[in-house]
């Protein structure tokens, strides 16, 4: 699968270069707004640069992965439906919900195939759920937590992209950066619509115009409950910090920290030690399976119709918690 990462001053580059080579793709040229960002991300890892984004429409790419600022990604995106390529879109793709409603109305007009890396979707937790759910064994779910609480606004400055902390461009803070990621994992798992009980979005300790911590609370049609929790209030600068999903049902409870997953069964009595998945694994799965759908002509797995709903129901939230 021949790949360009067109976009390579975002601070996931690393991982997607990671991820894409694992599920063997051949990246055939890495592109950047940055020319000399592109030229030195592509020497440092034995790549090519190209120069300019009309050459990543012609350079006979079978998937293009995107990145950048959300006030120019959009037009690019568009550009890359209309010339029929497929597209991994990585967040944030814009700085409002309105913006990528009209990229979800282009791709279905185009029949395109458009990816959107939602990487727990992956995550050792939600994989054994779904194996249960497969042999019958999960039971009605009951409730799940989903919380990613990073360090302070300003690591973003310090990967170049301080306009993360800018919400007129970011389109908010931890629960539009974090929070998303919770949300996407209670709508997979939600039966029908999701209504929004409640939502909290306070700035309590950072100097920012964003929220430094969101909680809201979520019921399905069934009447399960999700809380997704978000925020910029780990106290260290260093990568990672304080990460949760859990899911629970009638049969299963099943809990994820990042570097240690288990899982819990009634009708065995099992208590099991999953595998962990760092981040990096999880954006490797994720691409795999990205490449799996392209090569047998599949929908993706997690599309822009994903991203749409749970970037609409954070403007929900937004919403209510100003009220």
């Amino acid at each position: 699968m021949k790949i360009i990462l067109a976009g390579s001053s975002h601070w996931h580059a690393g991982m997607h270069l990671d991820a894409a080579r694992a599920a063997g793709g051949e990246i055939i040229g890495v592109w950047d707004e940055n020319q000399q960002h592109a030229e030195m991300f592509a020497r440092s890892n034995s790549l090519c640069s190209i120069d300019r984004f009309d050459d990543v429409l012609a350079a006979g790419a079978d998937v293009i992965l995107l990145m950048g600022h959300p006030r120019s990604v959009p037009e690019r995106a568009r550009r890359i439906i209309d010339a029929g390529i497929p597209l991994i879109l990585e967040k944030p793709a814009a700085s409002n919900t309105e913006i990528l409603s009209e990229l979800l109305e282009l791709s279905r007009r185009r029949s395109a195939f458009v990816s959107v890396p939602f990487p727990n979707r992956f995550g050792p937790a939600v994989t054994a759920f779904r194996k249960l759910q497969q042999q019958g064994r999960a039971g009605t779910v009951a409730h799940g937590h989903f919380r990613i609480v990073n360090g302070p606004p300003e690591r973003y400055a310090q990967d170049g992209v301080a306009w993360m902390a800018d919400p007129e461009i970011g389109g908010g803070g931890a629960l539009r950066n974090l929070g998303i990621h919770g949300i996407d994992a209670a709508l997979d798992l939600a039966a029908g619509r999701l209504r929004l009980t409640t939502a909290y979005v306070g700035n309590r300790i950072h100097n920012s115009p964003v929220e430094d911590y969101a909680l809201l609370m979520v019921e399905d049609e069934t009447g399960a409950m999700f809380t997704v929790e978000a925020g910029y209030t780990f106290a260290s600068m260093r990568p990672g910090g304080d990460f949760e999903w859990r899911i629970v049902s009638a049969n299963a409870t099943l809990i994820d920290h990042g570097d240690k997953a288990i899982s819990a069964s009634l009708d065995d009595g099992a208590g099991t030690e999953l595998t962990p998945e760092p981040p990096a694994t999880r954006y490797r799965l994720c691409m795999r399976d990205t490449f799996d759908r392209l090569a047998r002509n599949e929908p993706a797995t997690i599309s822009l119709n994903d991203y749409v709903a749970a970037m609409s129901l954070i403007d929900t939230a937004y919403r209510k918690a100003r009220e």
